[in-house]
């Protein structure tokens, strides 16, 4: 007898951040394409609402549920997506809750994307575990929830049979495990290709990168020198150079510099200079010279260096890693129209 399809149960109501919704079902959905061209069952994706009636999201666009929680099919995996209501309306958050304490013992897993652990923390479900969510709301969360272990950093994390994510894509990084939980990473890995995702992020991850915090803590005078700094990675930035450019002294160029990002203009090329290079690998066949001078290095020997320093493992190590694994994604499926 042939596998049924893994059913995903994605729970709707009035005020859901609709790319909660989105993202993941897309992503079930195009992991379905490629399952199935590997002789895998796939998956079966259910929008379920609190009524029959189709609900507004937080943007105005309107979704219509194919059935109700109290209606809803024998599930493999619930997700539950944030929005305003879950954080402000207690009726909405305790229904979906009671429902959650009913099911879970049908259920092999339960997911909570952003602001959605305020519909599964009522539950006391994750009571004592670790959990996570949108960093804006984390500090709420454990104030309201004191039971909850809250990492405000991590994109994602798994307890037990329980998985809480960060912010809106993160619900896409948190699907990508998912699959590769259930098929392999080929199928992640092609998924993940498919939707032009940058990699697939580990859930310890930080929610945002370090030069992006810099620059979001940045001065409104110095924000465009972040910006420039990113599109000429391959260019003199040395302070002098960034000092001219600011029409100030070198000296008084660094302390303006280190006032407005927290730290000095080296530290802060470099990390830039290394993240380009790590997607620069993941995704062209350049070679380490070409990767190297193309983000501003003077030689391989001295970006070899910095690489393995900063991400502790050597980039010939992490491309053939990365090379790997596309090798193992299913040909099959949809290709992609970018």
């Amino acid at each position: 007898m042939k596998p049924k399809p893994k059913t995903i149960g994605i729970v709707g109501y009035d005020g859901v951040q609709a790319l909660d919704i989105v993202g993941p079902g897309d992503a079930f959905s195009l992991a379905h394409s490629f399952a199935v061209a590997e002789g895998l069952p796939g998956y079966r994706v259910v929008l379920l609402g609190t009524t029959r009636r189709a609900f507004a999201a937080e943007s105005g666009l309107m979704l219509k549920p194919r059935a109700t929680l109290d209606a809803a099919p024998p599930l493999d995996t619930v997700i539950i997506p944030g929005g305003r209501s879950l954080r402000l309306k207690e009726a909405t958050s305790r229904r979906i809750a009671h429902w959650l304490r009913q099911r879970a013992p049908q259920v092999r897993r339960i997911a909570s994307v952003c602001t959605g652990i305020y519909g599964l923390a009522p539950s006391g479900l994750l009571d004592g575990r670790r959990v996570t969510t949108h960093w804006r709301y984390a500090r709420d969360l454990g104030l309201r929830y004191p039971k909850l272990k809250v990492d405000a950093n991590a994109l994602y994390l798994k307890d037990g049979g329980f998985y809480t994510s960060a912010g809106v894509t993160a619900g896409i990084d948190l699907a990508l495990a998912l699959i590769e939980e259930d098929y392999g990473p080929g199928v992640a890995l092609a998924t993940a290709r498919e939707m032009v995702v940058y990699l697939k992020r580990s859930g310890g991850q930080h929610q945002y990168s370090e030069p992006l915090q810099l620059q979001a803590e940045a001065s409104d005078h110095f924000r465009d020198q972040a910006t420039w700094i990113v599109n000429h990675l391959g260019g003199d930035l040395s302070v002098e150079a960034l000092a001219a450019r600011a029409h100030v002294s070198p000296r008084h160029f660094n302390r303006l510099f280190k006032e407005a990002f927290g730290a000095a203009p080296a530290a802060y090329i470099a990390s830039v200079r290394l993240g380009e290079a790590r997607r620069r690998l993941s995704q062209d066949h350049a070679s380490l010279k070409s990767v190297a001078a193309s983000v501003g290095f003077g030689s391989v020997d001295s970006f070899r260096r910095s690489f393995e320093r900063h991400f502790g493992i050597a980039p010939s190590v992490y491309r053939g890693r990365f090379a790997a694994r596309a090798r193992q994604a299913p040909t099959g499926g949809t290709r992609s129209r970018l």
